[in-house]
């Protein structure tokens, strides 16, 4: 038996941390702010606005997570590639809810598992950059950087990093979760009624008829466990729903790192479920630096060109007591490399013990630019990376334990194929992002039927 199949010791802070002990590491993809002061000023009164979430909040999800490592849950994280203050409005914010909440009810119908759901807004405002410069038409100005920091526009006042979009962005995120636990907490997610989870354009879909059968059935199961009971099943009319985004903007999240009365050490109360994206992952970078002393969960993107000695210095790092929940591995290699990559990784994890949850981002690894200019992603090879990481998972004997998806509740057209067939012409009709392109509730919902799918096949005893 390893050293680490025995209980982890209890949890203690991390020796020389601090929230801004990362200032003293090489912070990558972060702006530069014209005006210090300002920064300063709007750092500060950062620190006194409210938390946006909650230690004992965060706590349950690091538990569910806990549970989802050793196969008895399974983690569904999903939401915009980057979130814009326009979009902070009743009908996109429900419509997100709802498709999250339907893929849900997908997984738990067909895999039997209970599922962990993490929407990836309310505080997705910033987002790397492949450079630090755009320039069109001979003219040079900063990159689009995410809503927190600066402006799509093309010119040079949307263009400079403004402090204070951090208040705003604060403020939408604040919006934003009122509203979600408002509706979850007022019956939205009831599972007497997973019929008031449809969307607006539902009915056009191939999807909807097998989608409607699974909501019958269960609308049938919870009846008839009433009618044997006598009396109305509990903690059926609300689900437990988490929030996550890239903690990216280093400033921000020292500025939201707070400690709590009756909790050791520091929690980052502006989200649940924090994670480190793949440009700023190395060991030496600020945003590990931060990361490790803090006491959410926290995911770290893994890509093709992690190596197992590097994966495992991450993983000592970030977890070096081994705490069941604390680390989610999201691997992302692509369609065409996943085959290659990721099993040298899950035999080194799997060979040292060490306690992750291993989830999948088929999105990322497949974006492709078209002939006519847009930034996509083909369904073929989001599904072939997916049923890939799956099998890959199964023949190291390790376990694929959710997926990481930037995904919308919107009519959009912006991945090519899935369950209608789109092509490349029909980009330009409804393509809304402005970063990376995503699956709409068509191509959601089929998906998560093919997690259900697979998940079933490789459960199925061989004859």
């Amino acid at each position: 038996m390893s050293p680490r199949d025995t209980q982890p010791q209890p949890v203690s802070l991390p020796i020389d941390w601090a929230p801004d002990s990362w200032q003293a590491f090489q912070a990558r993809q972060q702006p530069s702010y014209p005006d210090a002061a300002a920064l300063a000023d709007a750092l500060a009164e950062l620190r006194r606005l409210p938390p946006l979430v909650t230690s004992w909040e965060i706590l349950s999800l690091k538990r569910q997570l806990a549970e989802a490592q050793e196969g008895k849950r399974f983690l569904l994280q999903g939401g915009d590639c980057a979130e814009s203050f326009a979009d902070c409005e009743s009908g996109l914010v429900s419509n997100r809810l709802k498709v999250l909440l339907q893929m849900s009810l997908v997984l738990v119908h067909g895999m039997r598992l209970p599922v962990v759901r993490v929407g990836r807004f309310a505080g997705q405002y910033a987002k790397p950059r492949s450079a630090d410069t755009e320039t069109r038409d001979g003219v040079t100005l900063p990159s689009y950087r995410g809503d927190f920091i600066n402006a799509p526009g093309f010119d040079e006042t949307s263009r400079r990093p403004d402090p204070r979009r951090m208040i705003k962005g604060h403020a939408r995120s604040a919006m934003t979760m009122n509203f979600v636990r408002a509706l979850i907490d007022g019956g939205f997610a009831d599972l007497h009624h997973p019929e008031y989870w449809e969307l607006g354009w539902v009915g056009r879909s191939d999807l909807a008829a097998e989608y409607h059968r699974m909501v019958d059935a269960i609308g049938d199961s919870v009846r008839f466990m009433e009618t044997l009971s006598g009396e109305e099943v509990h903690n059926l009319n609300r689900v437990d729903f988490f929030t996550s985004h890239e903690a990216l903007l280093l400033p921000y999240e020292e500025s939201m790192t707070r400690e709590v009365p009756r909790q050791w050490g520091w929690f980052n109360l502006s989200t649940h479920f924090p994670w480190i994206g793949m440009r700023t992952a190395a060991a030496d970078d600020a945003h590990v630096e931060y990361m490790r002393g803090i006491r959410n969960p926290i995911g770290i993107k893994v890509g093709p060109t992690v190596t197992p000695d590097k994966l495992l210095s991450l993983i000592d790092l970030l977890n070096p007591e081994d705490e069941p929940g604390r680390l989610t591995l999201i691997h992302r290699m692509g369609a065409g490399e996943v085959e290659s990559k990721l099993p040298p990784l899950l035999e080194a994890v799997r060979r040292e013990g060490r306690r992750v949850l291993w989830i999948a981002d088929p999105m990322h690894g497949n974006t492709e630019s078209t002939s006519n200019g847009y930034k996509t992603r083909r369904f073929a090879n989001i599904r072939s990376e997916l049923e890939q990481a799956f099998e890959l998972h199964a023949a190291s004997g390790t376990r694929l334990g959710g997926v990481h998806l930037e995904l919308t509740g919107e009519d959009v057209t912006e991945c090519l194929g899935g369950a209608r067939e789109l092509v490349e012409a029909d980009l330009t009709r409804a393509y809304r992002s402005t970063v990376d392109p995503r699956l709409n509730y068509e191509q959601s919902l089929e998906i998560a039927m093919l997690i259900v799918r697979k998940h079933a096949q490789l459960a199925a005893p061989v004859r």
